[in-house]
């Protein structure tokens, strides 16, 4: 069941596809606005069209890892919502690799776009809803943050140390607000595996690198160590996001939320 959203003003990064989509969706069900922030302007265009008979959804263009964007696209997004009451940090990128083969570059990229992004948009959330912010009525923050940060899985060394930073981020966000009187809650979500276009390839990848012998067989390894026994889907994780997002988690802050059937348990 969908979270009332009711009132609202809801920017998600990563909006234009996959988590970040339905989580957009989610967002407009719940009756509330969202800004769809990502970097493929022709995607972001495509999504707030497919939204747009079930409320109000616009796109804001957001390179997560450049703070001059950021500060750009949540003043967007304030002047098109009327306000800020949430921000879903959802953008991130996963790039598999072996320790004997791990590519400098590659881990630099996934910690600027999961790491740096989370962190700007934590940032920028914060200024524009703390009191004497743009939209200054509080409001929440959701990170979303994998599975990968609480298990060990072979081939995601860095994908899961930058998630593993997104959950420590919000902990250290979450106490900074409340100190400062904000009125800003930070909560992250850890997904597990979703068979998404992202799920899809990390599955072609853990056959490529010889730790499966087969897409089928990764696939049912993640299964094997789920003990609700299969994967997510996008409106599990969905679902799960509004709710942090609502005023039914009001008093749910800091805290790490794993929507994985148990397997990180």
């Amino acid at each position: 069941m969908t979270a009332v959203l009711t009132g609202a003003r809801v920017l998600v990064t990563g909006g234009a596809k996959g988590l970040g989509l339905a989580t957009a969706r989610a967002v407009l069900a719940g009756g509330g606005a969202v800004a769809i922030a990502d970097i493929d302007e022709a995607a972001g265009a495509e999504a707030v069209a497919s939204l747009s008979q079930e409320g109000t959804a616009v796109f804001v263009a957001l390179d997560v890892t450049d703070d001059a964007s950021w500060e750009r696209a949540i003043g967007e997004a304030v002047e098109a919502m009327g306000g800020l009451t949430g921000v879903v940090n959802n953008a991130g990128i996963e790039i598999s690799h072996l320790f004997v083969d791990l590519d400098p570059d590659a881990v630099r990229k996934i910690l600027e776009v999961n790491v740096l992004g989370t962190a700007l948009g934590i940032k920028h959330a914060f200024r524009a809803m703390r009191p004497e912010g743009a939209a200054g009525g509080g409001g929440a923050i959701v990170n979303i943050a994998s599975v990968a940060a609480t298990i060990a899985f072979p081939g995601i060394a860095a994908y899961s140390a930058s998630k593993s930073a997104v959950d420590r981020l919000t902990k250290v966000a979450a106490a900074e607000s409340g100190r400062l009187s904000y009125g800003v809650r930070v909560n992250t979500v850890c997904p597990g595996l979703v068979p998404n276009a992202m799920g899809a390839q990390l599955a072609v990848d853990m056959e490529r690198l010889g730790l499966f012998p087969s897409v089928d067989e990764a696939v049912g390894a993640v299964v094997s160590l789920t003990p609700s026994g299969r994967l997510a889907t996008e409106d599990d994780i969905a679902n799960g996001v509004t709710f942090l997002l609502s005023e039914d988690a009001a008093f749910i802050n800091g805290v790490t939320l794993s929507i994985d059937g148990a397997m990180g348990m």
